[in-house]
């Protein structure tokens, strides 16, 4: 008779084929992976990388011929390629995109530089000749400087703007509020340091208006460009490898510290940082205390009952609803009920004008608390299931309550398996966008929620955040190569942030680990 083997795999022939089958799944995984960090990071790094610039020769429809300074996306010796170009009727850039029949030349331009602005602009143009206040024309050696120099005077606006007239401002608006006659001594004085102060102001305004960029387009067009506007100049084509790392650096800093500028599509994204990194630690604090108290009472403290039973499956089914009824929660409940009965009790001077019933970075916050809430409920219960009973007997044998046991022997043993929960919470709370896009997490906030001014921290205001900082980047979909990168440049940030987050929580867990499981 036919043993069964003979119409089949043997044993070991089924392991190996589980095995393979395995490592084939496994690495399709990791293929998979790795492809998208890669992407991410060279789209990313595109951001900081200085393009260089040509110019490209080409013919309108009609046959009239035009030339411009430009960036191009494709390879420059491609028949069709889209190009962001600069020339007189679009100085500060545009998209175009010529067919292989429209393409007369592609040549390196050399002379030509990239003009960076303060407020996000760029300009493709040839430097010519610097005009500065009581001078001849200056040459290019010192542009530098030069762009120093009128930084300099900015910032003295700025200081009597800020440290004069400011306080003379809300001094006038006191004497508004008691009626102060207008020939009074006292406001008096404050008009004539006004006066002053202004005209000291409007005089540093003309000298600096008097600082000038003059630059020649492809087509030698001039276009005269204040200095005050211009943060760098760049002469990207000349570049050797080394000077365009340096660029490279310098680019990251300003990406980490500056502000976002034109619609989200240049400058940097330190608000949205802040903002992701405060959201976190806020949420963290709120959902570790309120999480292991939940979880110390099903473990310890619930009785083995039905209702015990039904509490835990409704806690593992919080874990799979979707992140936007979450929002819609925060919103109704934190945001609208429970800020609405705050503004009534502690704000009422302030209403109609909400002051906490309005979205903010603490409702958001307590909105992902309750977000990554279950997670850390079943961690931290499996860490305490893992806590060898003979302990808490032993621990009770010596005297000790049970909440003395609990909280001197069983939560440290079980401390690891706790900080596997906050790894997990902080890992989902920083990628979500949905729900805090409903209750607090804004495309630009003008102010920090921290700040020099009491309270410090201002928990009801709105904040920035790099998933909706990305959303925003996606949804708008620029066309322009270099707007695009910023997407990808942000979400690498925050990709970095997860891993930085989660390495601090893995290296405290360790810790952990080694003081109160070793041996």
């Amino acid at each position: 008779m036919l043993s069964r083997q003979s119409f089949g795999l043997n044993a070991v022939q089924r392991q190996s084929l589980v095995i393979s089958l395995t490592a084939f799944f496994t690495s399709l995984l990791l293929i998979a992976l790795v492809s998208v960090l890669v992407l991410i990071g060279v789209r990313g790094m595109a951001y900081f990388w200085p393009e260089p610039i040509y110019m490209v020769t080409g013919k309108q429809i009609d046959g009239e011929r035009f030339s411009v300074f430009a960036n191009i996306f494709d390879e420059p010796s491609n028949e069709d390629i889209r190009l962001h170009y600069s020339d007189s009727l679009h100085p500060y850039g545009s998209q175009k995109q010529l067919v292989n029949e429209q393409v007369v030349s592609v040549n390196l331009a050399t002379q030509s530089a990239e003009i960076k602005f303060r407020d996000g602009r760029r300009v493709l143009a040839v430097p010519k000749h610097i005009i500065v206040p009581a001078m001849s024309p200056q040459g290019l050696e010192n542009i530098n400087a030069i762009i120093d120099e009128v930084a300099q005077i900015t910032t003295q606006i700025e200081a009597l703007n800020t440290q004069k007239l400011a306080p003379i401002h809300e001094a006038l608006a006191q004497f508004d509020k008691r009626n102060v006659v207008a020939d009074a001594p006292a406001r008096e004085k404050l008009v004539a340091s006004f006066k002053e102060y202004q005209t000291r102001i409007e005089a540093l305004e003309r000298t600096r208006a008097e600082y000038k960029l003059l630059v020649n387009f492809a087509d030698q067009s001039p276009f005269i460009i204040p200095i005050s506007n211009i943060q760098d100049v760049d002469f990207v084509s000349r570049l050797s490898t080394f000077e365009k790392w340096k660029v490279v650096f310098s680019e990251v800093g300003v990406f980490l510290v500056d502000s976002p500028k034109q619609a989200n599509t240049s400058g940097g994204v330190f608000p949205a940082l802040f903002g992701t990194v405060l959201m976190v630690f806020l949420m963290t604090i709120i959902v570790t205390p309120f999480g292991v108290l939940a979880a110390i009472y099903l473990s310890e403290y619930a009785p083995h009952s039905a209702m015990t039973t039904i509490i835990r499956v409704s806690v593992s089914n919080m874990a799979g609803v979707p992140s936007i009824v979450y929002g819609v929660f925060g919103l109704g409940f934190f945001v609208y009920t429970l800020g609405g009965s705050i503004d009534e009790l502690l704000f009422s001077e302030s209403l109609p004008s909400p002051t906490m019933g309005s979205p903010g970075i603490f409702w958001a916050a307590l909105t992902m608390a309750i977000l990554t809430l279950p997670v850390v409920i079943v961690a931290t219960e499996e860490g305490l299931r893992r806590v060898p009973e003979g302990l808490r007997t032993g621990s009770y044998a010596l005297g000790a309550t049970k909440i003395e046991t609990i909280v001197r022997t069983v939560l440290p043993i079980a401390s690891p398996g706790i900080m596997t929960g906050v790894i997990l919470a902080i890992a989902r709370a920083a990628g979500e966008v949905a729900p805090l896009m409903l209750v607090g997490a804004v495309k630009f906030a003008p102010a920090l929620p921290i700040d020099g001014e009491f309270p410090y921290l201002h928990l009801d205001r709105q904040f920035m955040h790099l998933g909706v900082l990305i959303y925003d980047g996606a949804f708008h979909s620029q066309t322009d190569g270099k707007s695009a990168s910023m997407m990808f440049a942000a979400c690498l940030l925050l990709l970095i942030v997860v891993f930085i987050l989660n390495i601090l929580a893995v290296l405290l867990r360790a810790r952990l680990r080694k003081r109160y499981l070793a041996g």
